[in-house]
């Protein structure tokens, strides 16, 4: 037995907000109902839909705008990691995205979290690297990262 729902947030391998779903009554009732994520088809859920979208909107513009101030400090802008080395170019252990939020922290007097820092490895061996800092879904910005040996 299905139950024919409207989203009200984003859930994944589901859909998006506004869609129209058909789930399990279990799924319905035990996890979307109560977490405030769907709703039954109505009017009265439409117009709720309407609204939350506005205020996310709103949010999301706002939102931006800050990611925007926050990439006119980052583009461009360049940190310097010290850390121990094995033979001179290994690294004794690696650079993980809490160490370059610290150093952008420090140097640039910029707060991000470490979740929008975008490494697909950590930084193993020193060099010059290309970090990308994710600061809003819509925004990228680049920092160049410098690792030298301590």
């Amino acid at each position: 037995m299905s139950t024919e729902l409207l989203l009200l947030s984003d859930v994944d391998h589901l859909g998006k907000a506004g869609d129209v779903v058909k789930v399990a009554a279990g799924y319905a009732r035990n996890y979307l109902l109560p977490k405030d994520l769907a709703a039954p088809v109505s009017k009265q859920a439409l117009r709720r839909l309407e609204k939350l979208r506005k205020e996310r909107e709103e949010i999301s513009r706002i939102q931006l705008a800050e990611a925007k101030e926050k990439a006119s400090k980052l583009d461009n802008a360049s940190v310097t990691l010290r850390a121990k080395t094995v033979d001179g170019t290994r690294l004794y252990g690696s650079i993980q995205a809490a160490d370059i939020v610290e150093a952008l922290e420090t140097g640039l007097k910029v707060t991000v979290d470490k979740s929008q820092i975008v490494l697909s490895d950590p930084l193993k061996e020193t060099g010059t690297f290309d970090v990308a800092v994710k600061l809003h879904p819509d925004l990228t910005c680049t920092v160049k990262v410098w690792v030298v040996e301590e």
